[in-house]
């Protein structure tokens, strides 16, 4: 597992676990989903792998993907994601972390003080790093991809199934 790592295969399976153990029960009339990320690392706007991924998720799902990625340099601008992870850090502090699963079971047990709740599970998948998609691959995903929208088309775009899922 040494080749393993926070890759686009990874992040796209923690959106699909989402998917399938929350977010169709909370939204179950959904024909589409927004994703905002991070300009870079596993979910970077110019990572093929990422948008190779998604376009899986949305033929498996049916839905359209609209993905807003924040500008380069400002996601550590993004609230939500320092209010939670403050409170993470604060839930784990002074504890070591000797295990996956101490992690894991710290990091889930973290509450705000407007009651957010974390849900967290560790991944046991393989999600190897180093794949590259061929220029003829990403022709392939035209049909999908880009749509790119009228502002910012390379932060800013949609991916949209080709066919309904089985």
């Amino acid at each position: 597992m040494a080749n393993d790592g926070d890759t686009a295969q990874f992040a796209v399976q923690t959106i699909r676990r989402w998917w399938a153990t929350a977010g169709s029960a909370a939204c179950p009339g959904a024909t589409k989903l927004l994703i905002t990320a991070d300009a870079g690392g596993s979910n970077g706007y110019r990572l093929r792998l990422w948008k190779k991924e998604l376009a899986a998720l949305a033929e498996a799902t049916g839905h359209a993907i609209t993905v807003c990625h924040m500008p380069p340099g400002t996601s550590k601008w993004n609230k939500i994601e320092h209010r939670l992870f403050s409170h993470i850090t604060m839930n784990w502090a002074g504890q070591p972390l000797t295990s996956h699963e101490v992690a894991v079971n710290l990091i889930a047990g973290t509450t705000t003080r407007t009651s957010l709740t974390v849900h967290a599970e560790r991944d046991t998948g393989t999600h190897p790093r180093g794949i590259k998609i061929p220029d003829r691959e990403m022709k392939q995903l035209a049909s999908q991809y880009p749509d790119p929208h009228d502002w910012h088309g390379e932060w800013n775009y949609t991916i949209t199934p080709t066919s309904t899922p089985s």
